[in-house]
This record gives C-alpha cells, structure tokens and sequence, in this order.
C-alpha cells in the first residue's frame, strides 16, 4: 500500500491534514467521503517535499521514539504543558533524526496545529500513535492514552525481540550450507578436475557428473548471480503491486506451516492494536481501519476493510470479521464473548496473548524440526561431494 497525505475537513469545518494508507488516490479519497469528510485533497506523500519532513521517508528507531514518549508521559504528568515539555526534549534529543523529526512538530505545535495532526504530517510515525494521541486530545486524556501506546509498544517489541532471536539460527546455518556449497563448486571441485586430469585417471560416473557440476558452475557463477540479481528486484518491485503483494500474500498463506504462523501473527497484532485504540476512546470502525492498515498480509486489510463497513452499517463485530473467512474461529468466538459481556478491549488483549503465545509454541516446534533436518541435508550433500572427490583417489590408491 502507499502512503496518501490527506486535508480533510470534519461536519463542524475542523480542517485536518493526516498520512492515510490506501491503494490509490481515489480509494483514500472515497474512503473519506463515505465517512461524510469533506476532502480537499489527497496527494502522494512523496510528491509534497515543501512541507518540512514530509518529503522524509526514512523509519525511526523504534527504541528511541518509544523512550521519548516515556519522558514525554513524565514531563505531562509532572504538569508541563505539551509545548514546553517538547522544548524540553527536543534539547536532550541524542538521536539526530529523532530530534528533526520533533523540531517540525514542537514548530507546529506553536503555530496551532494540534499535537496529533503534528506528528501525523512527519509522514513516519505510527498510524495508531497519531490516532491515540487524537483521541486523547478529544478527551483530555493524553496521558493516559500515551501511557496504552508505550505498554503496547513494549509488548509488540518484545514478541518481535522473540521471534528475531528464534530465528537467527536457522539464518545463519542456513546461510553457512549456502556459501560451502558455493565454496565447494566454485573453487574445491574445480582444483580435482585440475588434478584429475593431468593424472589421466578413468574416473567414476559419479565423480564426473560432480566435477562437471563444477566446471559449469565455476564458468557461469557471475551469469547466475546476475540473474538471482535481476529477479530479485523485479521481484521486489512486483511485490509493491498490487496483484503482486496478493499473490505473493496469498501464497505465504497457502504454505502449510509457514501460512499459519504467519496468520496467527497477524491476527494477535491487529487484536493488540484494536483494543488499545478503543481503550483510548476511539471509535470501532475507525480504530478497525487504522489497525487494519498496519497489517502487512494484504488477505487481512481487505478483510478488515470489508468487515469494517459491515460493521459500519449495524452488524457487530464478531459476525463482521466471520464473514470474511479470515480470522481463526477460536478468535471470533472469543471476540463475540467479550461483545456481548461488554468487555471487548480487554477480551481482544486475551485474543492477542493467546496467539502470541500459540506463535511462539509453533515456531519453537517448527524450528526443532527445521534445524536437525537442515544439518541432515547439509551433512549429506557435502558428504556425497566428498565422497565423489576421493573416491578416485583412493581408487588409485589400491591399485
């Protein structure tokens, strides 16, 4: 999806000028339309460059915005105003970008524009901060919307803490087999077709297939890491597609361990973001929407989207999100107790916690059966190469 900037104005004439994602210009403009906005325009971001950092569209640091939104929520508790609290940390700013980045917002701010409209034009903040911090100052509440937002952060970094550590192993032992058996037909197969030749020795079948293998390799290596070159970016540039990131997306779904992990993930993430807008006091069709545009499997958006108009037009949630086929059936159930007792946000934490966990239990079990089974394949390529290499010589040996 691409990012719009957006300059809305609301029934009361309040003008608003907000990074919204969508699929096209006139997908964000209807969108607005329909939620009975009137809309003034909508532009690509990257096509406004004169409004300070919106034309930036580098990522922050996780970590270091997540500290300044824990000395901010102390400064505003403490009772400095908003204005003189981001003068504040603006000064103890160590991270360059960072400290820009709150610049042009502490600027706004001073020229009237509110806090959440501040941080939504730098173009590379959270969607569902901006939104949290809009409810809050609808409410009054900034502090404790702010105070939501960090512990949903510390929880969302922390699974994905988890599953990075999970993973490295497999990367780099995956990473290892590839480059010894490029090592092996580039330059060790290679070096026995040298010495095999000038001994002018019969050789095995299977020693011939290998040292062909190398010599083909070892010649067309550079034609071959260009083609992996080229596919890989119009691979890239076909995934920002559309029907590129369907196709792509669905056929991750499709595989049958990975596809579930991967659902299970998406689904505890938009449970985790659904109940902190909501518990900030937003509305459920618009806290639908901007978790929903944060997913990154376009099956979920689109759903999301779809059940977000259902809900839109009288339906409940629940029913909603069955309906789009999507959503695990234990977690619409679960959705649906926590609608009926009245206790949605607290019941789409459980949702959330449950798949978390659920993730983590399936990918330990995948990972104990991937990493054996990686060190089997590797132990018997490389083995079966070997062997074919020696095998003449200790032929020669016993003659």
């Amino acid at each position: 999806m691409a990012e719009f900037v957006v300059k809305i104005a609301d029934d009361r004439g309040h003008l608003h000028q907000q990074v919204e994602h969508g699929y096209s210009e006139a997908e964000v403009r209807d969108r607005f339309s329909q939620q009975g906005y009137l809309v003034y325009w909508v532009k690509p971001q990257g096509l406004l460059s004169g409004g300070g950092s919106l034309g930036r569209r580098r990522k922050m640091k996780e970590s270091s915005f997540l500290v300044f939104n824990q000395q901010f929520l102390t400064l505003i508790r403490a009772g400095l105003p908003i204005l003189n609290s981001l003068d504040l940390l603006v000064k103890r700013q160590k991270d360059a970008r960072l400290r820009q980045l709150l610049e042009n917002v502490r600027d706004r701010v001073k020229g009237g524009e509110a806090l959440s409209d501040a941080f939504a034009a730098q173009g590379v903040v959270p969607k569902i901060y901006t939104t949290t911090l809009m409810a809050g100052e609808k409410s009054g509440n900034i502090d404790e919307v702010l105070t939501r937002y960090i512990s949903f952060q510390r929880l969302a970094m922390s699974f994905r803490k988890k599953l990075f550590v999970s993973l490295i192993y497999p990367t780099l032992l995956v990473s290892v087999v590839l480059i010894m058996v490029m090592f092996l037909f580039t330059f060790v197969v290679p070096r026995f077709a040298d010495l095999f030749s000038s001994l002018d020795a019969q050789l095995p079948a299977i020693t011939l297939f290998m040292l062909a293998v190398g010599q083909k390799t070892q010649k067309y290596f550079p034609y071959g890491l260009a083609v992996f070159a080229i596919a890989a970016f119009l691979l890239w540039q076909w995934k920002n597609t559309d029907s590129g990131a369907d196709r792509i997306d669905r056929f991750i779904l499709n595989v049958p361990l990975l596809g579930d992990i991967r659902l299970k993930h998406q689904v505890s993430a938009f449970s985790r973001m659904l109940s902190t807008l909501l518990q900030g006091g937003l509305p459920l069709v618009p806290a639908m929407e901007t978790a929903g545009a944060s997913m990154t499997s376009r099956r979920i958006l689109k759903g999301v989207m779809r059940a977000g108009t259902r809900v839109r037009e009288g339906q409940g949630l629940a029913g909603s999100l069955e309906e789009q086929k999507i959503f695990p059936d234990l977690a619409v159930e679960m959705i649906e107790v926590g609608e009926s007792t009245g206790a949605l946000p607290a019941m789409l934490n459980s949702v959330a916690e449950f798949y978390e966990e659920d993730v983590q239990t399936a990918l330990g079990a995948s990972l104990a059966l991937i990493e054996p089974l990686i060190l089997i394949v590797m132990a018997i390529f490389v083995g079966g190469v070997l062997i074919s290499l020696y095998l003449p010589i200790f032929t020669l040996g016993v003659h």
